[in-house]
């Protein structure tokens, strides 16, 4: 068994995993094929022998498959994972239709979710972002009444502002924020990072590589189905300039005997103690590389290339399509 190092969430949070499992993409979320549930199920099961114990999902992934198959995983293992769950994003047919963040609809949301996973205690509750609809006290308030009921154990946000994050924790001790956070995407190092850092909350960095950018193995143009071409960074010459950058890293991968994407996970995680890459998966295959990837360490002048190549502002287009 791989030694996991651990990482604590928050001042008097447990402690994790310092890589958590992302499960999304275990389930169909837009709509599309649903994975092979089998192989799903024995990727949680190997991340938990590897040590890997920060179980990510939603209870809008799949519409609740996510949070069954996840279920159906840690029966008879409860004790080895630390479940952190998601609230307050609506789906219908695939399609996203806004956020639900009402106080009585948290409290319907977390019961569902408690029959789906088949347990008493969710490790890790969190509204999946804050869309000014619900005053965030009213929001945190309601976590924490689930905590008194023994629903919940600890809160978390996700997708907010530092602002937002400090008047959050002023209400309940907060003790993780999950954000994206990558070479491409480091726009929380200006405010919400430093925020995060002060407060001594931890960060759950997802999107690790971008959208699949900093892979390495992406050619322009990208096919015509491909997803991503709803993204301006990925179109036209936005692209070409991205993946010049990417070479880069590619290159400096190849010179570690590393892959980009393991450069791209070490990357996150050595931007400080604090904070958990959390990589999605649904395939036991990825497991070796990327807990391979915990152990990457690099030179100054490695840094120096991949900060000065990936500053903020140098990666072109958002990440989604300008209107």
């Amino acid at each position: 068994m791989k030694n996991i190092t651990k990482i604590q969430l928050g001042q008097n949070g447990p402690l994790v995993s310092r890589l958590g499992l992302g499960c999304m993409r275990m389930s169909s979320i837009w709509g599309g094929t649903t994975p092979d549930e089998k192989e799903s199920i024995a990727t949680i099961h190997e991340a938990l022998n590897n040590g890997i114990n920060f179980l990510n999902t939603g209870d809008f992934y799949g519409a609740g498959h996510n949070e069954m198959l996840i279920g159906k995983a840690i029966k008879g293992r409860r004790d080895d994972a630390f479940i952190s769950v998601k609230f307050g994003a609506i789906f219908h047919n695939g399609q996203w239709l806004g956020m639900d963040l009402r106080p009585m609809a948290i409290k319907n949301f977390i019961n569902y979710s408690l029959n789906r996973l088949g347990i008493e205690t969710i490790d890790l509750y969190q509204p999946s972002r804050m869309d000014g609809s619900v005053p965030v006290e009213d929001i945190i308030g309601t976590v924490a009444d689930l905590i008194k009921e023994g629903k919940v154990r600890y809160i978390g946000v996700s997708e907010i502002t530092a602002d937002q994050l400090r008047k959050a924790n002023e209400i309940h001790p907060i003790s993780a924020l999950e954000i994206g956070y990558s070479l491409a995407d480091r726009q929380i190092e200006s405010e919400l990072l430093p925020a995060a850092k002060e407060l001594d909350i931890a960060i759950v960095a997802f999107a690790n590589t971008a959208e699949g950018l900093l892979t390495g193995e992406l050619q322009a143009p990208l096919a015509e189905n491909d997803h991503r071409n709803h993204f301006s960074r990925f179109q036209g010459e936005n692209l070409i300039s991205n993946l010049k950058k990417v070479e880069i890293l590619r290159q400096l991968a190849l010179n570690k005997g590393c892959m980009p994407t393991q450069v791209a996970i070490a990357w996150v995680k050595e931007q400080g103690d604090q904070i958990m890459p959390l990589v999605s998966m649904s395939r036991r295959s990825r497991l070796p590389e990327n807990i391979a990837a915990m152990d990457i360490v690099f030179t100054p002048e490695e840094m120096n290339t991949l900060n000065t190549t990936f500053a903020i502002g140098a990666i072109h287009g958002g990440t989604y399509l300008q209107r």
